[in-house]
């Protein structure tokens, strides 16, 4: 179909309308290239479709979209993998009439081949350079097998874990979300676009995804304009600065105007106040679904309200392809915003190189060495001890000793695979994933036996393994349960009302500790998850999220701490869905506050629950233990254009090294806008030998103190500012104050 020989050029092959010249410049090529387009190739790049279908048995689906490939009425294929299929169907837009490349995208959300912990899970590491690396990696791989375009990161801030895409994103805080967006950004694309290791990134859902009424997929929102603003903006914003290609409109309406027909979103505050320069893709589907919302008549009126309100591609819905090119004909949308669209479309693919070498990313040679490097598994790897939580460590029950005899690994995920990848998985070969099983029977060694009784299923009410399990806890010295969500259980469309560790895994769990051995824990999940029993009255809680490919591997250095967990929370865990909305940042004082007071009557509370999380944000703990003192502020006011320094001492009191990511959070008591109880505004992950000390600080100026008004004005209003630092948002260690000034 058109192949390259080894060593041969595209341009030796064919030729292509826009201009070769190496100094014209991207704008230049774009330019004449759309002089050259008929209106039909315009509006023909605007289209993405699903290409599932495309390389497999003959189908009507299969032709009619190998047709439009080959006569232009295409500019990317979606669900296209791997060097050979890319090659085949790249060969058909190049028998197009211009010869304009397609780009190719997939959803490599947490790992290409290797699988890496959740993003969520990655969040939980606070530690940006292994959040990029994991990031550059899926890139590495997924560019060498012909993609293009990811459709990530998820930068959504998530406050309400019934939402099952809280897995996708960083969790529910800006500032931490905002430099997690930065790190995957620049993981993706690399410093600067067309390396065959990078790929086109996507900041997604703008905007508003994260917060959709009762936590339910695809609901629609309803924010103030302050809380817009402030809470989830910012990691867009920050996306959009550190260069991201692209941008996905979200299947939400906000404030009652779907976000895909938003040009509030998309023209006013992307493309105007931004000066975004990259391309917006709607959601699957999403421009035909204004039509659902009962904001468009019929697809026509549709894509007249998306292409107007400024998306830009058209994902598998078909409204552009059928009617763009006849509303421009009729007036009803000017040719210079289809232009436009197609301009910012053009030059990722200038950008690319792919009028070059439409093959580039295209190479077996390359796909077969990135996909086999073992630095990937590696990486893979430290990203998910990095991520893990230790949520509970009674008595030192942590980490496991080779003083142990025999081992119980009990419950359903012990030697699951499949479940340690998540949602959103792009290889699902279940051959390369080390299940915790594998894992603790590698590290174990012969010295110590382990022995293995499932329980229980995932799901469902049986009980019919518990008396098997309980008989092998009492044959072990200590027994390691693995409970928690199966993959498919959180993720897009899989929001849930109860978040309770599903089945009958805490039932197990009680007839293990009846035992009377100690019970270390392991859950796995891809959201926050409600385990009462298990919190209560297990020796040991680590939260493993789903880990990905050397999960197994992971856990056990983590267990046996050959690696000392120091992640933490970037997500509040509840004690019970009806304490949900709970983020810590949510939290106010309230006109009749709960602090510090020891009856709840007539106050901000629950009668039958505490107010305060089961696990808070930023929680999390060490097999050290550190010590905060010297807390010092160079000064005690501060003006514009001034900094202040928050400085500390902080010492590993402990016998082993460890991590700790000390936290700095503020609080403005009295502001014209009600203010957060406590706001994260920096934060160190430091690693210390045992009796090392290291003095942290923390600059703070102006910006750090500001906030959005009632009128969307970004101002630090003159007053006295709370200054706390410590290991967890309930967790200050010191506090200071500094006043700024007028």
């Amino acid at each position: 179909m058109g192949l390259l020989l080894p060593g041969t050029t595209a341009l030796a092959q064919t030729k292509t309308a826009a201009p070769t010249a190496t100094n014209a410049s991207i704008e230049q090529r774009v330019a004449a290239l759309l002089a050259q387009m008929t209106l039909e190739e315009k509006v023909g790049q605007l289209n993405q479709y699903s290409g599932r279908e495309v390389t497999g048995p003959a189908s009507d689906r299969k032709n009619t979209l190998l047709t439009s490939i080959s006569s232009g009425k295409v500019g990317s294929m979606l669900n296209v993998k791997g060097v050979k299929d890319t090659r085949e169907i790249q060969a058909e837009a190049l028998k197009s009439r211009l010869k304009i490349p397609l780009l190719f995208s997939l959803d490599v959300i947490h790992g290409y081949q290797t699988t890496f912990p959740i993003p969520l899970g990655e969040a939980a590491s606070w530690d940006l350079d292994a959040i990029r690396l994991g990031a550059h990696v899926a890139a590495k791989e997924a560019a060498a097998s012909g993609i293009h375009w990811t459709f990530a990161p998820m930068v959504d801030i998530g406050r309400d874990p019934r939402w099952g895409r809280v897995m996708e994103g960083a969790g529910e805080d800006t500032y931490l979300g905002s430099l997690i967006a930065k790190a995957r950004v620049l993981g993706f694309q690399g410093e600067k676009l067309g390396g065959t290791d990078a790929v086109l990134a996507c900041a997604k859902h703008f905007a508003a995804y994260g917060a959709p009424i009762g936590g339910r997929d695809y609901n629609a929102v309803d924010l103030s304009p302050q809380q817009l603003w402030e809470t989830y903006l910012p990691p867009f914003k920050a996306a959009a600065d550190a260069g991201v290609a692209t941008f996905m409109n979200s299947f939400n309406a906000l404030n009652g105007i779907p976000a895909t027909g938003n040009s509030y979103l998309q023209r006013d505050i992307l493309k105007g106040q931004w000066q975004y320069p990259g391309f917006v893709v709607s959601d699957w589907a999403s421009i035909a679904e204004l039509v659902n919302w009962g904001y468009a008549t019929d697809k026509k009126e549709a894509a007249q309200q998306a292409i107007t309100a400024g998306s830009d591609m058209d994902m598998e819905s078909d409204t552009y392809s059928q009617n763009l090119a006849q509303l421009v004909k009729d007036g009803k949308v000017k040719m210079d915003l289809v232009d436009d669209a197609v301009r910012r479309i053009l030059h990722k693919k200038f950008e690319l190189g792919l009028f070059e070498d439409p093959y580039r990313f295209s190479d077996e040679k390359r796909e077969k060495q990135v996909l086999a490097d073992p630095q990937n598994r590696a990486a893979a790897r430290q990203m998910a001890q990095k991520s893990m939580v230790l949520l509970k460590n009674e008595k030192a029950t942590l980490p496991l000793t080779k003083q142990l005899r025999s081992i119980a690994l009990i419950g359903p995920i012990a030697k699951a695979k499949r479940d340690l990848n998540g949602s959103w998985t792009v290889d699902t070969d279940t051959t390369r994933i080390t299940s915790l099983y594998d894992g603790l029977r590698q590290r174990a060694g012969k010295t110590t036996q382990l022995l293995y009784a499932k329980g229980c299923a995932v799901e469902g009410d049986s009980r019919a393994g518990f008396d098997q399990a309980v008989a092998t806890a009492q044959k072990a010295d200590i027994v390691v349960m693995a409970v928690g969500e199966g993959w498919n259980m959180s993720g897009e469309a899989k929001s849930r009302t109860d978040i309770h560790l599903p089945g009958v895994q805490e039932e197990l769990f009680k007839a293990l500790r009846a035992t009377g051995k100690p019970v270390a824990v392991v859950v796995f999940g891809g959201r926050p998850l409600i385990f009462d029993a298990i919190a209560d009255q297990a020796d040991a809680v680590l939260f493993a999220w789903w880990p990905g490919s050397e999960g197994g591997t992971a856990l056990a250095d983590v267990l046996y701490g050959d690696y000392n967990p120091a992640g933490k929370l970037p997500i509040t865990f509840p004690r019970n869905v009806g304490q949900i909305p709970i983020a810590y940042n949510q939290q106010y004082n309230t006109g009749r506050p709960l602090i510090k007071v020891s009856e709840t009557r007539y106050r901000s509370a629950y009668i039958d629950a505490p107010a305060t999380p089961r696990y808070a944000f930023g929680h999390g703990l060490s097999y050290t233990s550190f010590k905060y003192s010297d807390f010092k502020i160079s000064r005690s006011q501060l003006k514009a254009g001034e900094t202040v320094q928050v400085s500390f001492t902080l010492t590993n009191t402990g016998k082993v090294i460890g991590e700790e990511i000390a936290q700095l959070y503020l609080r403005d008591p009295v502001a014209s806008v009600v203010r957060p109880l406590k706001e994260l505004k920096d934060f160190r992950k430091i690693s210390l030998k045992p009796g090392e000390s290291k003095t942290i600080t923390f600059p703070i100026d102006k910006d750090k103190l500001a906030f959005y008004n009632s009128k969307l004005e970004w101002v630090a209003e003159p007053g006295k500012f709370n200054l706390m630092v410590g290991s967890a948002s309930d967790d200050i260690r010191l506090e200071g104050t500094v006043d700024l000034l007028p």
